[in-house]
């Protein structure tokens, strides 16, 4: 993941982004889960790792990409950029509250 970041955060601050977002660009680049999940099939099709390890390998995986997004999520998330409810809009849960479509 550092090698990631050390790559990702230079170039979104190359393309302007602010700090907050090219950080939060950052955390959400670095999970890894497309080369990780690749790599393990790759290993899986040509014999070099069994069942059994090619599912701990992607549970990793898996499991490794949840850390940069809860922390990309919770402190550099750009709220700036999420529109804020108009005020004839109910603040209630998404699905909540929302009539049947007629038949």
């Amino acid at each position: 993941m550092s090698t990631k970041i050390a790559a990702v955060l230079p170039m979104a601050r190359w393309l302007g982004y602010p700090r907050r977002e090219s950080l939060y660009t950052t955390m959400m680049m670095s999970t890894g889960l497309t080369f990780g999940t690749i790599s393990a099939l790759f290993g899986l099709s040509h014999g070099v790792i069994d069942q059994a390890q090619y599912s701990y390998l992607v549970a990793t995986v898996i499991g490794s990409a949840v850390i940069p997004t809860v922390i990309g999520n919770a402190w550099f998330l750009p709220r700036h950029l999420i529109p804020a409810p108009g005020p004839d809009e109910e603040k209630t849960q998404p699905g909540v509250g929302v009539p049947e479509p007629a038949k």
